[in-house]
C-alpha cells in the first residue's frame, strides 16, 4: 500500500491513513517526505505523454484546465512545473482534497519550493473570486480551505502562470458538480482508495478528449528487506486491512487497467511500473532527504493496520501482537541504523475519453 495521500481526496493517499491523519502536521511533513520517493518510482515515458497531450491542448484552447483529487500539500503541482509537464502559458489548477488540513499545507509547501527552486519562481495570492470556490460553496458540496480568498494561489515562473485552487471536496462529488469542465485529471495513489465502481463518475470530469493519469496505483505488493519470517504474514494482513476498507483495494493497479481497458468512451494510452523503493543512499550514511521520516510513517501505518485486524480476532494463530510488536522493534531498529529497504508494486495508467 502506498501510504496515505489520499481517498477521494488527500495527497497520494493508498494505505491505511488513519495513523498520520490523526496529527495533521505529521501527515503534512509525510506527504512532502515522500516527493522524493514517488520522483523516483514515476515512470517518465508516461509522464512523456502526459506533456505532449497537455502542450497540445492548450496550443488548442489557449488555456489549460487541470483538476487533481488528492493534491494534499501540493507536491504534484510542483513536480508538473518543475519537470515541464505543464505548457508554458496560462494553466487553471484546481486542487481538491477531501482532507482541509492536509490541504493548509499547500500554501507553505510552494512558497517554500519557490525560495528552493533554483530558477526563479513565485507565489502569491490570487485576485478574484475563485471559479471553483464560487461554484462548488452554491452547490453545497466543497469548499474552499480556510474560506477565504486568500486560499488561490498563483504560482509564476519564467515561461508558466499557474492559479491553484484548493478545494476541500470529495474528488467524486466535486466531478460530478463540475461535469465536462477539466482537460486533465490527475488522481496520484488514488484508485486503491477510491473504489472502481466511482471511476467512471470521476472521469465525468473530463471535457471531450481531456486526458486522466493515475500514477502511483498500488497493485498487491509490500516488501521489506533484510527478510524476516514474519513477512508474509504481516503483509498479508497489511493487504487484508486494505481490502476491508469501504472503497480500498490492494489489487487496484490490476483491476482498474482491466477496467479502463474495457470501458466505453475512452482509451487507455499507457501503463507502466512505478514501484516505490526506499533504501539508504549509496555511500552515505542514512537514506536521501526526509525519507527515514517516511518509513517510520509506513512503520507506523503497518502497525496500525496489522494490530486492528489482529484485535479483531484476524488470523492470530498466524501473528500475535507480540510478534507484531517484535518485528516493528526490529524494523524500526534498522531505520535507525539506515539498514531498512521498503519496496512495494504500483502502476501509472494514462488514457483519454473520446472526443464529442
Amino acid at each position: 500500500m502506498t501510504g496515505t495521500d489520499d481517498a477521494a481526496g488527500g495527497d497520494g493517499g493508498s494505505a491505511d491513513g488513519d495513523a498520520l491523519a490523526a496529527d495533521a502536521e505529521a501527515f503534512r511533513r509525510y506527504l512532502r517526505a515522500k516527493r522524493s520517493v514517488d520522483d523516483r518510482a514515476l515512470d517518465r515515458r508516461l509522464l512523456g505523454i502526459l506533456r505532449e497531450r497537455l502542450a497540445d491542448r492548450a496550443a488548442r484552447d489557449g488555456r489549460l484546465r487541470v483538476f487533481e483529487v488528492g493534491t494534499g500539500v501540493g507536491t504534484m503541482v510542483a513536480r508538473l512545473i518543475d519537470w515541464e509537464v505543464l505548457p508554458p502559458g496560462e494553466t487553471r489548477y484546481v486542487a481538491v482534497d477531501r482532507d482541509p488540513d492536509a490541504l493548509a499545507g499547500l500554501g507553505p509547501f510552494l512558497r517554500e519550493w519557490a525560495d528552493d527552486r533554483k530558477a526563479p519562481a513565485s507565489v502569491t495570492e490570487a485576485a478574484g473570486e475563485s471559479e471553483a470556490a464560487g461554484e462548488s460553496e452554491a452547490a453545497g458540496e466543497s469548499e474552499r480551505v480556510g474560506g477565504s480568498e486568500a486560499d488561490a494561489l498563483v504560482v509564476e515562473t519564467d515561461a508558466r502562470t499557474v492559479r491553484v485552487e484548493p478545494v476541500a471536496a470529495d474528488g467524486v462529488a466535486y466531478a460530478a458538480e463540475h461535469a465536462g469542465e477539466s482537460d486533465a485529471l490527475i488522481g496520484m495513489a488514488l484508485l486503491d482508495v477510491l473504489g472502481l465502481d466511482r471511476l467512471d463518475q470521476l472521469l465525468d470530469a473530463l471535457a471531450p478528449g481531456g486526458t486522466y493519469y493515475f500514477p502511483i496505483t498500488f497493485d498487491g505488493g509490500t516488501r521489506f528487506r533484510p527478510a524476516h519470517p514474519d513477512d508474509r504474514a504481516i503483509e498479508r494482513l497489511y493487504h487484508r486491512h486494505m481490502d476491508e476498507k469501504p472503497g480500498g483495494n490492494s489489487r487496484a493497479g490490476g483491476a482498474a487497467l482491466a477496467r479502463l481497458r474495457e470501458a466505453d468512451g475512452s482509451t487507455l494510452l499507457g501503463v507502466a511500473g512505478s514501484d516505490w523503493i526506499a533504501r539508504p543512499a549509496d555511500g552515505e550514511a542514512g537514506y536521501p532527504g526526509d525519507e527515514a521520516f517516511f518509513l517510520r510513517h509506513i512503520l507506523d501505518t503497518v502497525e496500525a493496520a496489522v494490530g486492528e485486524v489482529i484485535a479483531d480476532g484476524g488470523e492470530t494463530r498466524a501473528l500475535s501482537a507480540a510478534d507484531l510488536d517484535a518485528w516493528l522493534e526490529i524494523r524500526r531498529r534498522q531505520v535507525d541504523s539506515g539498514e531498512l529497504v521498503y519496496l512495494t508494486h504500483q502502476l501509472d495508467l494514462i488514457g483519454r475519453v473520446d472526443d464529442a
